[in-house]
């Protein structure tokens, strides 16, 4: 052979070692595996370029029908594992997945899933035997199974698995697939570990609500005062309510219209389960006196926490959760409506904010004045001898704000000049026409009364609100522009008012103003009953809203 040909089939051999390297099927045929050329396993490059690709899920298929029409079926769907790489291994997770589905409430004397899945083996031949009627039975080998009670014998069959779908008999909540028994998650998937957070929402991290924690005590360690008195009032939207008392006293229970739910009207109910503003509420009393409300939400209207005093109070502890929007209006800091009287010996520095309430204890933020301040203020309405620097290491008390750390209660001077009658408003077409004109309607508590200059200023705990154009908070300074005590408003008691706002001209102020002729009247059942039928009123009249 010369030496030209030796070059050539030295050059050919290459060319097909090359070809045979690089191709990604085998020449002599397409379907011949790796091994057949190269022995036991593939080429480096070949085993490098699989080793890219793992074995994936398709996307999921669509569910399938719901078992049930009614009181919570399954629905299936599935999807199937893609090969690419034969070494890989299966794909990891499952093929299938089940969700409750139709999970509404069934007719009433609708059949029972498992009672229907019995019922459909009436008279049909068993093990050649007689024929029988079968119900459900309470207590078979395991709580898939369909076991089944022959009416009017004492024996039961064994018909083999339930239905996918068909709630078990022996974990709450708890539904049959495939023979197992699987929880569903709070995205309804069973078998699926998601749980909801202390807002409600499912897999969250508790980030879109806060926690308001607080106990209530009288405002003495001395009985009393005897009868009902209110703890406190929680918002609508509420989560993850719980109250305990542990005392001789006994809690009890307001709607949102002020209509007793638990231990009203001087009666003691049963603890047990309640159906109260759209949720569940857990009554729970033992033998030692503790008491204690829970409820997990959301709230749908506001409820009032009250307590039957007949003893001592030990304190009473509350805690909710409610979303960042409404915790801010009920316990964010001051109401846009807490603007004092205006006055030029008002003194410009900040005043301390806080979130308490009266009868509450909660966290108290102190804000200092100044220290640059050296002299000090007598405020135009102190009496006579007052000295700030006796209070609170020095702190003036030209407090542009209310502080809840000290009595802020100035004494009432003599009232100038007579005042005459207060004028009383009556009948249902001033009721009518306020309720519809006004800013504010609500009801309302008045903890406390100061005479600034020629207006009163209540300091009201709002209760309850029927139609409001802008938020109120729990807290609220509601002015009347006289000192002759009309309206005629005590302190402790509680009243339905119609009040507006009121927005000076400099807009420096802007305040809650209950003017001499706005409609108020003692807070009774009646009352509240009349004012909440009148929003249709609004609806077939125009009122043009007040000046």
């Amino acid at each position: 052979m010369s030496l030209s040909e030796i070059r050539r089939l030295s050059q050919c051999v290459a060319v097909t070692f090359l070809t045979l390297l690089l191709s990604p099927v085998c020449l002599s045929s397409p379907h011949a595996p790796w091994g057949s050329l190269w022995g036991e396993a593939p080429p480096l490059s070949r085993a490098r370029r699989q080793l890219r690709f793992g074995n994936e899920w398709s996307s999921w298929i669509g569910w399938s029908a719901c078992s049930r029409t009614c009181g919570g079926g399954a629905s299936v769907r599935s999807r199937t594992c893609i090969t690419r790489n034969l070494q890989g291994g299966p794909c990891t997770g499952e093929p299938r997945q089940y969700k409750i589905c139709n999970i509404q409430d069934c007719p009433t004397g609708a059949l029972g899933f498992r009672e229907l899945q019995c019922a459909a083996y009436n008279d049909k031949p068993l093990m050649g035997s007689g024929r029988y009627k079968w119900t459900t039975f309470q207590g078979g080998s395991t709580p898939c199974d369909l076991s089944c009670l022959a009416l009017g014998h004492n024996f039961y069959y064994n018909f083999g698995r339930v239905l996918d779908g068909t709630p078990c008999q022996t974990e709450l909540g708890g539904v049959c697939i495939n023979g197992r028994c699987l929880r569903p998650g709070c995205d309804l998937i069973l078998g699926s570990e998601q749980q909801q957070d202390a807002c409600m929402v499912c897999g969250g991290r508790n980030t879109t609500c806060l926690l308001h924690r607080s106990v209530y005590r009288s405002p003495s360690q001395a009985v009393g005062p005897f009868g009902y008195n209110e703890v406190t009032m929680i918002p609508a939207g509420a989560t993850h309510i719980w109250v305990t008392d542990n005392s001789k006293n006994y809690l009890a229970l307001q709607n949102g219209r002020s209509q007793y739910v638990i231990n009203g009207n001087w009666e003691i109910d049963w603890p047990g389960e309640y159906s109260v503003a759209g949720t569940k509420l857990v009554y729970k009393r033992s033998a030692d006196n503790r008491e204690s409300f829970e409820a997990s939400g959301p709230t749908q209207e506001d409820l009032h926490i009250m307590v039957l005093s007949t003893d001592r109070n030990s304190g009473i502890e509350y805690e909710y959760w409610l979303p960042r929007d409404r915790y801010a209006l009920y316990h964010g800091g001051r109401s846009q409506l807490h603007q004092p009287h205006q006055s030029a010996t008002f003194s410009p520095w900040q005043r301390p904010t806080s979130t308490t309430t009266t009868l509450a204890t909660t966290s108290t933020t102190t804000a200092r004045p100044p220290s640059t301040t050296t002299t000090t203020t007598t405020p135009a309405w102190a009496p006579a001898g007052h000295n700030p620097s006796r209070h609170q290491n020095n702190q003036p008390q030209a407090r542009l704000e209310r502080d809840e750390n000290w009595s802020n209660q100035i004494p009432q001077h003599h009232r100038p000049g007579h005042c005459g009658k207060c004028r009383r408003v009556r009948g249902k077409g001033n009721r009518v026409r306020q309720y519809c004109q006004k800013d504010f309607v609500f009801r309302g508590k008045v903890l406390g009364k100061q005479y600034r200059g020629q207006e009163t200023r209540y300091d009201m705990q709002v209760i309850h609100t029927y139609r409001n154009r802008f938020p109120l908070v729990r807290r609220e300074f509601m002015w009347v522009p006289n000192v002759c005590d009309c309206p005629q408003l005590e302190e402790g008691r509680q009243y339905v008012m119609m009040a507006r706002r009121h927005v000076n001209y400099e807009r420096t102020l802007n305040r809650i103003l209950l003017e001499t002729d706005s409609y108020v009247r003692d807070y009774r059942p009646r009352e509240d009953e009349l004012l909440r039928s009148l929003e249709p009123e609004c609806l077939k009249q125009s009122y043009p809203p007040t000046a």
